[in-house]
């Protein structure tokens, strides 16, 4: 049994959390679930994840190895949820960089549903 506390900083154990949904256990029932599990993704390197839950008009904007490049070498240490609407999420991702110099990646996403499915569309950065 994984007693580790999900990345999103939810209080939920990993396992009850983000995990069943980057595995395709279970759906994001909401946009902020997805942006969650999606940040999730970045700090357990799941690239194949971050691909498939990018809405497909945007995928080609994207390779598997920049986003596995930007997972890795960058140290993830919390999300903040600043606030979220049905199709937007407002946060902020801290994380320490490859030089271990403190950033912050502050960001209001867009996301569509269809086909039963949250995605990533775009995102405004601060």
């Amino acid at each position: 049994m994984n007693l580790v506390l999900c990345y999103c900083g939810s209080s939920k154990k990993f396992e009850d959390c983000c995990e069943p949904i980057i595995h395709g256990i279970t759906k994001a029932k909401t946009a902020a679930e997805l942006m969650r599990s999606r940040y999730v993704a970045y700090v357990i390197h799941d690239a194949n994840y971050l691909m498939l839950t990018t809405h497909i008009s945007q995928r080609a904007f994207y390779t598997k190895s920049e986003i596995l490049h930007w997972a890795t070498t960058n140290k993830w240490l919390k999300l903040e949820i600043i606030k979220s609407t049905e199709k937007t999420v407002e946060f902020k991702a801290y994380f320490l960089d490859s030089h271990l110099k403190k950033q912050t990646h502050h960001e209001l996403s867009t996301f569509i549903y269809e086909d039963e499915k949250w995605f990533y569309k775009d995102g405004i950065f601060f």
